[in-house]
């Protein structure tokens, strides 16, 4: 069947997640430290470090929860629990205001538009496509925890994507970065997998994804690629 629909997670994928998140915790920890001086010892590493244990323990939670638990974490450290409301809509607000698509981005979303596809976009995270720069480039969202949908790489989170789409899953070429979610939940759920793999780390151990990139450059050749006559499962696209 060929490909119709390219469906892009969001955060590392065509979001600047880790920018926009180390711009906030600073924005935090510049209030933190103008609240009480136990905060100069603090650096921004430390609040970055307060995601991991919280992460772990919440994994299936809403990342706005996890986040407010991380930062309720931090703020436990210099007596500021009290803030965490407060603190908590600075960290939002910067980190909305610094999220902004990858410079590949936009153009690879118009590029794979005058080939015809259909794009769409669906997310575990709180990156909305309205509030990150990418208004307007999608014909459906998805968003975890509406209306009750779980996380990737959960297979009732594809079964929206496939549904939003409306065609058959092997229609959908779902792209991202994260091998778990992105390629084997999506694999699993049968639709086609684009793994972005902008570090050229060694790819995990079992079936690969249908086509590895290492910039969304690539993705609409490796689209094409997938639908080729004897397409070769796990091709690579773009300079290495």
């Amino acid at each position: 069947m060929t490909v119709t629909t390219v469906v892009f997670d969001a955060d590392e994928t065509l979001v600047d997640l880790s920018t926009a998140v180390h711009g906030a915790l600073c924005a935090v920890l510049e209030e933190m430290r103008r609240l009480t001086p136990a905060a100069a010892a603090l650096a921004v590493t430390d609040l970055a470090a307060d995601w991991t244990p919280v992460f772990a323990a919440m994994r299936a939670e809403p990342v706005t929860d996890i986040r407010r638990a991380a930062l309720a974490r931090s703020l436990a450290r210099v007596g500021l629990e009290a803030e965490l409301d407060r603190v908590a809509e600075i960290f939002f607000a910067a980190r909305f205001a610094l999220s902004r698509p990858f410079a590949d981005a936009l153009p690879a979303l118009a590029e794979l538009r005058r080939r015809a596809y259909v794009l769409g976009f669906a997310t575990n995270g709180n990156s909305r496509a309205d509030r990150c720069g990418l208004t307007g480039e999608f014909a459906f969202e998805v968003y975890a925890h509406e209306a009750g949908l779980p996380k990737k790489p959960a297979p009732e989170f594809f079964a929206a994507v496939v549904a939003a789409a409306g065609c058959a899953p092997s229609a959908v070429a779902h792209v991202g970065d994260s091998w778990d979610h992105d390629v084997v939940g999506a694999q699993s759920a049968g639709l086609r997998t684009v793994w972005l793999n902008r570090a050229g780390v060694p790819r995990p151990p079992g079936p690969g994804p249908d086509a590895e990139v290492r910039s969304l450059a690539d993705v609409p050749d490796a689209v094409e690629g997938i639908m080729a006559a004897s397409p070769a499962r796990g091709a690579l696209y773009g300079r290495l």
